[in-house]
């Protein structure tokens, strides 16, 4: 591989041998697993086929070099592999072309379509809308019932939608917090802060079940918010356990209140409460010795139990005391009995810490027996703070609910505006709003030509994006719009070449083509932005052509292309019932200057005014000095190039 980033590592073929896995796997699931139903996941993972079983074997044998086999302990989370795509087919080119989740500019999150959509008010919640934009669905029923609950979130009077998004506010990332404690890497004042925000959580949304089952109407979102409290319930008993001081300074010595539970803590506490008691007594028998009655112990940096005696008097002290520090005024002893006792204490401190320290790992094992339950709660908060974030972009002006159907083809949309640049445009300058009516019974390509700068790739942008959002469940910026479900967005648009790969930017063009037209369907919506224009004319008239005709005849998908060939646009006479000729709309207003009235001959180039509005028929030109013009070329080239233009022009005329 030319990729240095991408290692690969050979396993012996001795795992993916049957014999040898069946034995790894009865071993992991009967006596590895340390929960008593191990027998039960065993006959669920030994119903497997055999080469899934000789997989399951490696990957068990891979994750154990770096300890995260328990991720495997519980079966009940692995998910079959269908057939059947569950979700739309965007690819990387797509994504980027369509500027999903970041925009192509400075790669920054503003701009996309993830922008548009977030108003997500959790880190947990904003992970789960970005898969949510990445994998649009493709059952009406569960578009539905997203929007379903958005028109609720959106219509409903009911306060408790209020209450159930100010819960969400100020809410720490849960869900990376969970996963540390799963594997045992986090701190205790973390613990502390995780547990007891879900308590919080779970005693706050109890209290709101009665007005959640009369006032909350859709399943999607009536079923998330009552399993909640049930799935979080055991957390409590894990807070009753903490002491929140000792949690939040980080002291596992004094973490737990109660040690009923912890034999091995409170016996070794046992244990330094009689030494300490011994040294305490033995205080008596050290005033006798020193003939001092109301002598203490002193504790100086760090050194305890130490009796201080005057300079003066040091001849009381006996012969057997060690000195530990002086002053000019006073001398620290320590008595042989301290000195073997303090040692013995300090033993049996340093003991107790690394004890509570494997207690604290016993006690976070315990805690991940909840792993899954707790996990789908956060689910659960999760898909709630998307389903508001949606109704949040629902409540912009003018965007509706689209209907969704399964087995229809086709995308109509009335007054459709282009979500991202209607929000980036403001009040001030509004979107111009563009009909699409694609049929697959009917009309289904759009052959769209026009000035540069006129419009088409918006436009084009915007019927794949309204298509997305429709399929993610969410409103779309349009007067009223009906979706057939779309098993695929394919797009080649924008020019650029790859140098590392050695790809030139017409190779590029063609590579994208190609993989489009391996994977689309006639359920696919293929986007293809004026293909054929890295190489000469002829070539790509001809590339353009021969492509578009094998997508209306053989492909049979929902087809928006771009082209700035005229003769392209000859395919709607060839399947007039399947091609419409489009053009985004423009008044053209010749510049004449006085002094030009009287010489015909020199030419002058037109200057346009864009009216970005898809209209019926084909554009005869493309008017690409008038984006010289913007571009600020001089004006001796424009007035050269106008006169050039018109000479060919006027040979091909005369040719045909």
């Amino acid at each position: 591989l030319r990729e240095d980033r991408i290692r690969i590592e050979r396993m012996d073929n001795l795992h993916f041998e049957y014999s040898h896995a069946f034995q790894l796997i009865t071993d992991f699931y009967a006596k590895e697993v340390p929960d008593t139903t191990g027998p039960q996941k065993l006959s669920v993972i030994l119903g497997l086929d055999k080469p899934v079983i000789c997989s399951l074997a490696a990957v068990i044998a891979y994750l154990k070099e770096f300890s995260l086999e328990r991720m495997l302990y519980n079966p009940s989370n692995f998910k079959q592999l269908s057939s059947e795509t569950e979700y739309m087919t965007i690819n990387g080119t797509t994504m980027k072309n369509l500027e999903i989740l970041q925009n192509q500019t400075d790669k920054k999150t503003k701009g996309s379509l993830l922008w548009v959509l977030d108003h997500t008010k959790t880190s947990f919640g904003r992970r789960r809308l970005k898969k949510w934009v990445t994998q649009p669905l493709m059952k009406s029923s569960e578009i539905n019932a997203r929007l379903d609950a958005v028109s609720e979130i959106l219509l409903s009077e009911s306060s408790v939608f209020g209450q159930i998004q100010n819960l969400l506010c100020k809410l720490p990332d849960i869900e990376r917090g969970l996963c540390s404690v799963f594997h045992k890497k986090c701190s205790t004042q973390e613990f502390f802060l995780i547990v007891s925000t879900l308590s919080r959580l779970d005693l706050e949304i109890q209290a709101l079940v009665p007005v959640i089952n009369s006032h909350v109407k859709t399943h999607i979102l009536k079923n998330a918010l009552l399993e909640i409290p049930e799935l979080l319930s055991p957390v409590k008993h894990y807070l009753k356990i903490l002491n929140e001081e000792a949690a939040k300074t980080g002291d596992k010595t004094q973490l737990f209140k109660d040690l009923t539970d912890f034999p091995v803590i409170r016996k070794k506490k046992e244990e330094i409460l009689d030494v300490l008691s011994k040294i305490q007594l033995h205080l008596l028998v050290i005033r006798k010795q020193i003939k001092n009655p109301s002598a203490e112990y002193v504790t100086v940096s760090g050194h305890e139990f130490m009796i201080e005696v005057k300079n003066s008097h040091k001849s009381s002290v006996p012969s057997d005391w060690v000195m530990i520090s002086s002053t000019k005024a006073v001398s620290r002893f320590h008595s042989p009995f301290i000195i073997e006792n303090y040692r013995h204490l300090n033993q049996l401190r340093e003991q107790l810490v690394l004890d509570c320290s494997a207690e604290w790992l016993n006690f976070l094992d315990h805690f991940s027996k909840h792993y899954h339950p707790v996990s789908k709660a956060i689910g659960h908060l999760a898909t709630i703070d998307c389903l508001f974030s949606l109704a949040q972009v629902a409540k912009q002006g003018d965007y509706c609910r689209p209907t969704v159907h399964d087995n229809r083809r086709e995308i109509i949309i009335k007054n459709g505006r282009h979500p991202v640049i209607d929000v980036l445009l403001g009040e001030q300058d509004q979107y111009v709003p563009n009909t699409t009516n694609l049929s697959g019974d009917g009309e289904r390509v759009m052959i769209i030509t026009g000035p540069n700068m006129g419009g088409k790739s918006s436009y084009i942008k915007q019927v794949a994006l309204i298509t997305v959002m429709a399929q993610i469940g969410s409103y779309v910026p349009a007067e009223e719009s009906t979706i057939g479900i779309v098993d695929g967005i394919f797009t080649r648009m924008g020019a650029a070449d790859n140098i590392y790969k050695g790809r030139s930017t017409f190779m590029e063009e063609l590579t994208d083509t190609a993989e489009i037209i391996r994977k689309a369907t006639s359920r696919s919506l293929v986007i293809l932005d004026e293909l054929g224009r890295g190489t000469s004319t002829h070539d790509g008239i001809a590339i353009a052509y021969a492509t578009l005709e094998y997508f209306i005849r053989d492909v049979e998908s929902l087809t928006l292309f771009v082209t700035h060939y005229p003769s392209v646009c000859e395919l709607e006479k060839a399947y007039p019932e399947k091609v419409g000729n489009y053009h985004m709309a423009f008044l053209v207003n010749e510049e004449e200057s006085p002094e030009q009235k009287g010489c015909e001959d020199e030419e002058n180039p037109s200057f346009i005014t864009f009216l970005y509005q898809i209209t019926k028929g084909v554009s005869a030109r493309s008017y690409g000095l008038n984006v010289a013009k913007l571009a600020d070329i001089p004006e001796e080239i424009l007035k050269k190039a106008a006169y050039k233009s018109k000479e060919l022009e006027t040979t091909v005329n005369m040719k045909r």
